[in-house]
This record gives structure tokens, sequence and C-alpha cells, in this order.
């Protein structure tokens, strides 16, 4: 058997792995990658691998990042910066027609910048923003629609895990990537909610307008919206300034949520326990993962499939427009059947070496693949965010939850074309800090 046949065979068993046998995708990764490293070369080479490479990526000073920046949301998760900011939003924009629902996508996109992660997100926001929508008789579809697809943009707004693990795997400045998800996240935010608004426009009885706020009411709500800047105004700017790296980022503002927590009271010492042990189980995960990648491309390397798709894509008789496209839409197809930081983590070391060699800016590559696999959360089979808005919403079919969301599916695909036409999008902010 070939070294090409050995690689895909194992990628197959992979996916049989993952969706067959239920084994979770860093196990999996893992298990795969170690046995066919073993079959390519030797076990006590596959024993050496596990030693130092498992050891290099346990011990790497880059992944402290990702428990802190975890810490960070569930602290402000757990004081219950969700329903305050929520308020704000409602406030402000909730007596447009439609005004509630795109209060919503404002709430969530803030709250799952700080929170980073999906599920904690849409469980969140349907237990806060459902029954507000209920009340004011919104459909259940374009409720559900734009709970769970404004929770994917924590993925893209930084400080995010993703673009983090984006960053080490790359070798790419995560302060930059943070910054590059800014613009793309903004962009997508806006279209998501002008597809609520052009919803509401062909069907009015989708979204009823709210009541009117004066401007008093308006201003009375912003420090709602206030605890929620200052943490992300800290962790960018002083990135920016250089005050701090991506990780003593984490460790500040992890300390400033907590100050937070501690001045408004609204903190309790369970709360306090909960945030602990959520950050432990979420980064545990999340580390296991990128081990796991770790050695399942260390497998596909030695079977030199990475390699031969690059020079195959890149020796295509085709415009670099219609390549790129082409692993984009790999990244769509994929998304859709896995977990999305898995798929990037297989992914990356085969398409970018592609998109480098096609003189595409790193940072650009990184954030629009990103916003890609973000579809991949609310898109089946997969749809993980998807499924958490329909268990949570238990009077609303699950079929009518991914129907909601179909009518946003075209907000993604439209930020995807903009962000290739106008690759300024992304890199505007990051070139600043050269």
């Amino acid at each position: 058997m070939s070294l090409a046949m050995i690689g895909v065979t194992g990628i197959l068993v992979l996916l049989a792995a993952l969706f067959f046998l239920g084994i979770p995708v860093g196990f999996a990764m893992a298990i795969v990658g170690f046995c066919g490293y073993v079959y390519v070369i030797n076990f006590k080479a596959g024993l050496g691998m596990l030693g130092t490479d498992l050891w290099g990526t346990f011990s790497s000073y880059g992944l402290t990042v990702i428990p802190l920046f975890i810490f960070m949301g569930q602290v402000a998760f757990y004081s219950g910066v969700n329903s305050r900011l929520y308020n704000a939003a409602y406030k402000w924009v909730g007596q447009i027609r439609g005004g509630i629902a795109m209060a919503t996508v404002m709430a969530c996109s803030a709250f799952a910048a700080i929170c980073g992660s999906n599920a904690a997100t849409a469980a969140t926001m349907t237990t806060v923003a459902l029954p507000e929508m209920k009340k004011y008789k919104y459909d259940p579809m374009l409720s559900t629609g734009a709970i769970a697809c404004g929770s994917t943009l924590g993925v893209v707004i930084p400080p995010s895990v993703v673009l983090i693990i984006i960053g080490l795997s790359t070798e790419q400045s995560i302060a930059r990537l943070f910054y590059g998800g800014v613009g793309a996240g903004i962009l997508l935010a806006l279209l998501l909610m002008l597809t609520v608004y052009i919803c509401c426009c062909i069907y009015p009885e989708w979204g009823p307008a709210g009541p009117r706020t004066t401007l008093g009411e308006k201003f009375r709500a912003l420090p709602g919206a206030f605890e929620m800047l200052l943490l992300f105004l800290l962790v960018m700017l002083g990135l920016y300034f250089g005050y701090f790296t991506p990780a003593e980022a984490g460790a500040a503002g992890s300390f400033f949520a907590v100050m937070i927590a501690l001045v408004q009271r609204s903190l309790s010492w369970k709360g306090f326990i909960a945030s602990f042990t959520d950050t432990l189980r979420i980064s545990c995960m999340v580390i296991t993962i990128v081990a796991g990648a770790m050695l399942f491309g260390k497998f596909l390397a030695v079977t030199r499939i990475p390699y031969n798709i690059a020079t195959w894509v890149a020796d295509l008789p085709v415009s670099d427009v219609v390549i790129i496209s082409i692993i984009f839409a790999i990244y769509v197809v994929g998304g859709a059947v896995m977990d999305a930081l898995a798929l990037l983590l297989i992914t990356i070391p085969i398409f970018f070496p592609v998109a480098m060699e096609l003189g595409h800016d790193p940072i650009w590559f990184g954030v629009t693949i990103t916003v890609i696999t973000t579809m991949g959360a609310v898109t089946p089979p997969v749809g993980a965010t998807t499924y958490v808005v329909g268990g949570m919403a238990k009077d609303v079919p699950l079929e009518d939850v991914f129907k909601g969301v179909a009518y946003f599916l075209p907000a993604y695909i439209l930020c995807i074309i903009l962000l290739m036409v106008f690759p300024q999008i992304v890199t505007f902010l990051p070139n600043l800090m050269r």
C-alpha cells in the first residue's frame, strides 16, 4: 500500500471513529495518528513521538492563553454580564421592527466575544432572550435562528480560542489575528442584523416592533454594556500597545473580570467555583484536541499527503482565485460534518502552505477560514450550536430551529465573498501594528 493510500485510510478510519463509534475527537485523532505513524515507521519511533512531541505540546507557554481567556469568559458568564448586556442592546434597538432579534445578535456577539464559547453563549442567550422575543410575539424560527447564528460570532471576534489555536499552529502573531478578527466579526454581525431586518420587511409578523424607549432609558442601560467594553478594550489595547503578551492579556482580563464581579457583588461563591470547574473542563477538552491533532498531523506528514495536496492544488491550471475558492469550499463542507476546531487543526497543515504559496496574507487566510467554519456550528449534520438552542428551547421543534438558521446562511456566504474581494477588511487593523 502506498503512503498516500495509508494516509487516506487513516482519514477514513478517523471519520468512522468520530461518527460511528462516537469517540471524542481529540482521542480519535491521537489513536489514529499514533497507530498510523507506527504502521508507517515503527513502534519505537511512535513511542518517541509520544514522549517528545506530546511533552513539547503540553509544556508550551503559548497554550496558557487558552485557560486564561476561558476563565475570563466563565467569570463574566456567572456574574450575570449576559443579562445586563442584553438589556442594554434591547433598550437601543428594540423599538425597530425586528429590533429585539437585532438586539439579540448584538448581545450574542458581545457576550460571545468575552465568553469565547459558542455553546455557553447559545445556552445563555436562549435563556435570556427567547422569553423576551416570545413575549413580543416574535416568530420562533427567527428567534432561535438569530440566537444560534449570533452565538457563533465568539469564534471570530477576539479574544477567540480558535484564533489562538490558529496562531499557534501557523506561528503567526495572535495579537494580529485578534485585530484581523475585529473587522470580520463586525461585518458578519452587521450582515446577520441586516438579515433580520430583511426577513421582518418580507414577513412583518415575524418581528413586530417593541415599545419605544426614551433617550434617558437608553443611556441608563449603557452601564450594562460598559463592563464588556472595558474587558474588550483592556485586552485589545494592551496587546496593540505592547503592554503585555497574549498570555498576559488573558491573565489581566481574568483579573479584571473578577474585580468587576466583586465591585458589582454579582458573583456568588458557588458561581466562582463553577467558573473554575468549567474552565478546567473546557481547557482540557481544547488542549486534548490540540494534542490529538498534533499526533494526527505527524502521521499525515509522514504519508506526504499535505505536501502532495499542496503541490496538486498549486499546480492546477486555473487562476489563484479558483484555487482559493476550492479550498474554501472544502472548509464549508468540512465544517458541516465535523467539529470546527478539529477541522482547522487537521487541515491547516495541508492548506496553509498552499495559501502562502499563492501569496495570500496569512492573517487574512486564518481569519477567513475561521469565518467559514462558523457556518459549520449551525448547519447539519453537526451544527452543535443549533442543537444547544434546540435543546434549550423546549417548545420549538428542532427542524424549526434549523429552518430559522437557514435564513441566515446567505449572510455567512456574503461575508466570505466580501472578505475575498476586500481583504483589507481583515488586514487593515493588523497592518497598523507593524
